[in-house]
């Protein structure tokens, strides 16, 4: 028994669109799935709004049955408040697929990624790609002319090991942002380089805190610097490198370097300052030694970290500054949180290496 083509797909308010005999001189993506002598689906599951959309999807069910005389059209009633709201828009069509039953050992499955917003389209994208959709994008374009014909189509697997070129290219790229962020010194170390293979991951897909565990001299600097250029060159970080070593920052001119001060904040404040945070704007902050922050320092650089903004000295009026920080430390900040002196919740904030 020969095994049954099942397309989902949301109908297009646009495209989809047409009224009376002109309709059919128009390419409209849905009904063109029923015109594909090499590609007819068995059943099409058509997700649309029947509260603003019904008379539309008649239209459109009428003429697939015209076109494919046994094609089978499901309509499921998706109500999205918000076509162009990515949360809402994800969690509706992942609970549609999490109730739908499924059966991969008798069907083969398509998503038809032509009709829907951009944001419902990057959802089915991300949801066959994490495969809470068993099966492949498929995509229709018109043809040249519109004459009524039914265009192309292109069947796309996100299983990317079926591609070995590109397979090939992403291994090959993923060894050199390693290197990179080794400078360039070949080892054998194999838990040196399994936290070097770590990291190359957290930093080309994540701008979460990190910390740098080890004892002074182990590289903490050069190592947060290589994951700078290696975002910048990722054009993930337009900013700059912004340093500095926290022992050497004392009473109030701790919180100015830091966190910027207005003038006349404090005797021999003259003039405003921006503060490495503000400097660090889209960039990235490596502060070393953040175990030697005051636990004021540390309030306020949580609040930065988590709020994007933070009061200068002397300002009642917060600035903004989104950046990514790479903190280092040579000490055990387990045990300064134990003994008062780290603050639990910015610990919380960071990824450890060591």
């Amino acid at each position: 028994m020969s095994r049954r083509q099942v397309v989902f797909g949301m109908l297009g308010t646009q495209l989809d669109a047409g009224e009376g005999p002109g309709r059919w001189q128009k390419w409209r993506p849905t009904v063109s799935l029923g015109m594909h002598e090499d590609f007819l689906p068995d059943r099409i599951e058509l997700l649309l709004d029947e509260r603003r959309y019904a008379k539309l999807a008649r239209v459109v069910c009428e003429d697939l049955q015209q076109m494919a005389p046994g094609l089978e059209v499901r309509r499921h009633d998706t109500y999205l408040a918000d076509p162009w709201e990515f949360e809402g828009v994800y969690a509706t069509l992942h609970d549609f697929l999490a109730s739908y039953p499924f059966q991969p050992e008798e069907e083969d499955y398509y998503v038809h990624i032509t009709t829907g917003t951009h944001v419902a389209q990057i959802c089915w994208f991300l949801l066959t790609e994490s495969r809470h959709f068993p099966g492949r994008l498929l995509q229709t374009s018109p043809p040249r002319k519109q004459d009524g014909a039914a265009g192309s189509y292109a069947v796309i697997d996100l299983d990317l090991s079926r591609y070995d070129h590109i397979a090939q290219r992403f291994a090959q790229q993923q060894l050199q942002d390693r290197d990179l962020l080794k400078s360039g010194i070949a080892t054998r170390n194999a838990a040196f380089n399994a936290m070097i293979a770590q990291i190359e991951t957290v930093a080309t897909r994540s701008r979460a805190p990190m910390l740098l565990m080890g004892p002074t001299g182990a590289g903490k600097s050069q190592l947060a610097k290589r994951v700078f250029e290696l975002k910048k060159l990722k054009h993930q970080l337009p900013g700059r490198f912004v340093e500095v070593n926290c022992a050497t920052l004392r009473g109030d001119g701790a919180m100015s370097t830091l966190f910027g001060h207005t003038k006349g904040a404090y005797t021999g404040a003259s003039s405003d300052r921006a503060g490495l945070l503000r400097s660090a704007h889209q960039g990235l902050l490596f502060l070393d030694e953040i175990g030697e922050l005051g636990l004021d320092e540390q309030a306020m650089l949580l609040r930065a970290l988590e709020e994007k903004r933070f009061l200068p000295v002397g300002s009642d009026r917060e600035v903004e500054s989104e950046f990514q920080l790479i903190a280092g430390t040579n000490r055990d900040l387990q045990h300064s949180v134990l003994e008062g002196s780290f603050r639990e919740d910015l610990l919380a904030r960071l990824n450890l290496w060591t």
